[in-house]
């Protein structure tokens, strides 16, 4: 049995498919019934609560022998950290005296560092609660997920530009979250990790925010679309009039000042293992589509 949190996201619901197809027993993990159906369907089981709360995630770890492992979003937290460190904690109480005995978890770029990297260090805390409990860990580190641009499709409808905190040129290395889910549904099933281990997930290649704005631009008819770079304090007020918490806005701008200074970048540069398939132009395509239905 493979447990998975956060099993109707981007990560979990592809983890999810994957193993289901493959025969693998699959408990998928969800706030809502009703979005976890379409897993039911195919052969899940359904484990519905609250991730902050550590009894229920004991019970949906129950029988499992290796589990997916996530902190999920909350957009409009009025303290982000602690939400993180809430449900951090439940899932460490979990783990511990269950039957799991491999464990990957969603971390990021940046995670090696303990603070000024505003939601990463929510991952970094969560990856050393993770580190003495002798499982088998493995430490899943992405790049920039290509899926990101979606929260620009307003501002490139509405205003003609894309933009954000992050400079026009500063190199990212950006990723399909698809190519995340299908790195855990190869690892888990397979237990083929032993102690803690980190895996850089990179993509294909470095890009620049003001690269993949122009492939954008070419795919949905706007080949001059630019991006524009806004001083944090405004960004984090853009953010804040989308609807996101100004906790959240604040430390999404302090995410975009450390890339920027390059705080944030891959532990050991660039390794072909860390490389992954999908190109950002396929993504560009999806994108366009999104558009269009605007």
């Amino acid at each position: 049995m493979i447990a998975i949190m956060g099993a109707t996201g981007n990560t979990g619901g592809r983890i999810a498919e994957t193993l289901l197809a493959r025969g693998e027993r699959v408990r998928a993990i969800g706030r809502e019934a009703k979005k976890l159906k379409p897993l039911v369907d195919k052969g899940a089981e359904a484990a519905v609560g609250d991730a902050t709360d550590a009894a229920f995630l004991a019970r949906a770890f129950a029988g499992a022998d290796a589990a997916y492992t996530l902190l999920p979003p909350d957009l409009r937290a009025p303290d982000l950290r602690a939400f993180q460190d809430r449900v951090g904690e439940a899932t460490v109480r979990a783990l511990r005296g269950s039957s799991v005995k491999h464990v990957a978890f969603l971390s990021s770029q940046g995670a090696d560092l303990e603070g000024g990297t505003g939601p990463i260090a929510g991952l970094h805390a969560q990856e050393e609660r993770l580190r003495p409990l002798g499982l088998n860990v493995l430490l899943l580190r992405p790049g920039y997920f290509f899926e990101n641009f979606y929260a620009s499709l307003g501002l490139i409808k509405r205003q003609g530009i894309n933009g954000g905190a992050i400079g026009p040129d500063v190199k990212l290395a950006m990723i399909a979250t698809r190519d995340i889910a299908d790195a855990a549904a190869q690892a888990l099933p397979a237990r083929d990790f032993s102690g803690i281990v980190v895996r850089n997930l990179l993509g294909p290649r470095d890009m620049t925010l003001g690269k993949a704005t122009r492939i954008i631009g070419e795919k949905i008819g706007k080949p001059d679309l630019k991006y524009v770079q806004f001083p944090y304090d405004a960004f984090a007020e853009a953010l804040v009039q989308m609807g996101l918490s100004k906790d959240v806005a604040r430390l999404f701008a302090e995410m975009g000042r450390a890339f920027n200074e390059g705080r944030i970048r891959p532990v050991g540069g660039r390794p072909l293992a860390g490389s992954t398939p999908t190109t950002f132009e396929s993504f560009a395509d999806q994108f366009a589509q999104a558009y269009r239905r605007l």
